[in-house]
């Protein structure tokens, strides 16, 4: 792994999207700056209806008060990486909060990244066919994104 300073520009394409997000927090927590481009086409393992039911499940989760002051649950594929990596960081030490401002998430590939060179982690690559999964725009569709 690199370690140090560095900007990483991570091509998400087909990577679980648990192992992608520990990666992605280890990276940050070394001192590198990481983008990961194309996030609609995570991979989430699992039958698309636990998937799709767990989450919906999850979306009901609020406030008991009032909707407006939350729980915010992101239906966005790269806000949900995003929310997937703060947890795997320490989010109330000085150390996570610096390590999650150096993340960026992308839908697609934006201009400025488009020509530099895109990394991948290996040990995060899926193990199955692609059909065996369900991307993160698949799960987004469904509770509610709309591209």
């Amino acid at each position: 792994m690199i370690s140090g300073t560095s900007h990483l520009v991570v091509d998400a394409t087909d990577h679980v999207a648990g192992r992608l997000a520990s990666f992605t927090a280890k990276q940050l927590l070394q001192g590198n700056r990481v983008s990961l481009v194309n996030c609609e086409n995570i991979m989430l393992s699992g039958s698309r209806r636990n998937i799709v039911g767990e989450y919906k499940k999850f979306l009901e989760i609020g406030s008991i008060i009032n909707p407006k002051h939350g729980p915010f649950h992101p239906r966005r594929p790269d806000t949900i990486i995003t929310r997937m990596v703060r947890g795997m960081l320490p989010r109330t030490k000085t150390s996570g909060i610096e390590a999650h401002k150096r993340l960026r998430a992308y839908i697609g590939v934006p201009k400025p990244l488009k020509t530099t060179k895109k990394t991948q982690f290996d040990k995060a690559k899926i193990k199955r066919p692609a059909a065996d999964y369900v991307t993160m725009a698949e799960l987004g569709r469904t509770v509610g994104w709309t591209e």
